[in-house]
């Protein structure tokens, strides 16, 4: 699938989509649908006679696009220049790349961190289990142990 040309294209006629079809299809919710819109990432909807939203296949596969780069955790502001670039023939696939690479060193960041977390939460298990485990609530050693000033983790 390429997205040479962008999403651009006045198919609202081909298909029209409810907001609650265009949810369901593109697997968003209608309130972030409408965040989406209220921030500039869609477009405002036609709208029916009844004020009813009408979506086309071209706000489902952007739609479907921006759910998938939240879905990598790309942050809103990311996920608008990787939009911005579909919509402009003249920016270069490196600068997506490097949006990805970004994302993916903060992803690794995050990884690290997580392990990290991992190790401290065992240890905090660890030392209750061997020194009071089964005793008094009040006198758990990671209750002392998460109390401490200056202490972010267990070691």
């Amino acid at each position: 699938m390429s997205f040479k040309g962008s999403f651009a294209g006045d198919d609202r006629l081909d298909r029209a989509l409810s907001i609650g079809a265009l949810a369901r299809h593109s697997g968003a919710t209608p309130p972030t649908i409408r965040y989406y819109e209220q921030i500039g990432l869609l477009r405002r909807p036609d709208r029916r006679d009844g004020g009813h939203r009408v979506y086309g296949e071209a706000d489902l596969k952007r739609l479907t696009f921006i759910r998938r780069c939240r879905d990598f955790g790309f942050p809103i502001e990311q996920v608008r220049d990787l939009v911005s670039v579909i919509e402009d023939v003249d920016r270069s696939c490196t600068e997506v790349r490097d949006l990805a690479r970004d994302q993916l060193a903060s992803v690794r960041a995050r990884m690290a961190e997580l392990r990290e977390l991992e190790a401290s939460l065992g240890l905090l298990v660890a030392d209750c289990e061997a020194r009071c485990a089964g005793g008094p609530g009040p006198d758990c050693v990671i209750l002392e142990d998460l109390a401490a000033p200056g202490r972010c983790c267990a070691g």
